[in-house]
């Protein structure tokens, strides 16, 4: 039992000696490769930031909108009877073409008929009786008193003849401007009131396109400026001029309503259909872009990233002019050439050197 305790001690021994040995040397190794590393990644080396950068060239700025809008009609009524009465005969057909002025349906009008034709004996009557009185005045056989009792006489009755006619017009219902009838709501027999819808009638050639554009771009809007319009059910785009918009902004959606006109000859649009609107506010030649992520903006105004001297990040002030939705014009402040960040723009730093890559 002896012997193996001074075994077991003898080989602690041993284990400490060799321990006290190697320590120092592991930890002079370790302090070297600490001493190594740190100076390699000091500050006097910083490593270069790899970025994309764009090159300014002078391009034409097309200052656009992409919105959306509704196809409207040039023209849309329902069509009213402006008196009740019974429908006598419907002359048109659901879905027609019809020019101005074409008769659509007929009211009973014989009561008017009958007045009529009573008052048109009656004129007979009183236009004699007035050249007769007429003929007399002329030899002083009676007083201009009772020549004008017969004159007015003829003239209330030729009144009250224009005021049947007026009323018989209002027993045919015409076809207000040209364009296509809808579904019909009457039927022959029915008595109509001057609320009941007899049909409604639409002209779709041209068509109307009416949108909105933000407040901020109301001066820039003109009469006869382009917008270009498709649906889903094309991809192709069509032309279309603004001509006319609302005086004032909506103080809810602070948009100014505008509405174009296009020619729609195949009747390819009907009125109610949404579609795509791009609207061109204007050109602009020798425009000098960026992307919009490389303007950072600040409280004085604007700053960009270029690449300096030696390659390394150099702030500029700008002032920024249109933006679109992927770009800003820069007014001053750069020069055709000049490579602009387009990436790495919140880690740059003034005077940190770049790696960069030129896209386009």
């Amino acid at each position: 039992m002896k012997k193996q305790t001074k075994i077991i001690l003898f080989v602690v021994i041993a284990l400490v000696i060799i321990a006290a040995v190697i320590y120092p040397r592991l930890d002079q190794r370790s302090s070297n490769d600490n001493s190594v590393t740190s100076v390699g990644a000091g500050p006097g080396q910083p490593s270069a930031l790899p970025v994309d950068v764009v090159k300014l060239k002078r391009e034409t700025l097309v200052n656009q909108l992409q919105v959306t809008g509704s196809i409207l009609a040039n023209e849309s009524v329902n069509l009213r009877s402006e008196v009740s009465g019974l429908v006598t005969r419907i002359a048109f057909k659901e879905g027609q073409y019809v020019t101005k002025g074409t008769p659509l349906l007929y009211l009973d009008d014989d009561e008017l008929q009958a007045q009529y034709q009573r008052l048109q004996y009656t004129q007979k009557l009183y236009e004699t009786q007035e050249n007769r009185q007429k003929q007399l005045l002329a030899r002083e056989a009676i007083s201009q008193e009772e020549y004008d009792i017969a004159l007015n006489q003829y003239n209330t009755i030729v009144s009250d003849i224009k005021l049947v006619e007026a009323q018989l017009a209002k027993r045919i219902i015409r076809a207000p401007f040209n364009g296509i009838l809808g579904l019909r709501q009457v039927s022959e027999g029915s008595v109509i009131g001057t609320a009941d819808v007899i049909t409604n009638i639409v002209n779709i050639d041209p068509i109307k396109i009416e949108f909105s554009i933000p407040e901020r771009y109301a001066n820039l809007v003109k009469i006869g400026s382009p917008i270009y319009f498709s649906n889903e059910a094309s991809d192709s785009e069509f032309e279309g001029t603004v001509y006319a918009f609302e005086p004032q902004i909506d103080a809810a959606t602070r948009t100014m309503m505008l509405r174009a006109q296009s020619p729609n000859k195949d009747n390819q649009f009907l009125p109610g259909m949404y579609v795509r609107i791009r609207f061109v506010l204007g050109e602009t030649e020798n425009a000098l872009m960026v992307p919009a992520e490389s303007v950072i903006p600040e409280l004085q105004g604007y700053k960009v990233y270029v690449v300096g001297a030696d390659n390394k990040a150099e702030e500029r002030v700008v002032e920024i002019g249109t933006r679109t939705d992927t770009q800003v014009q820069i007014v001053s402040g750069l020069q055709e050439g000049d490579l602009v960040l387009a990436t790495g723009i919140l880690q740059a730093r003034e005077g940190m050197p770049l790696e960069y890559t030129q896209i386009n």
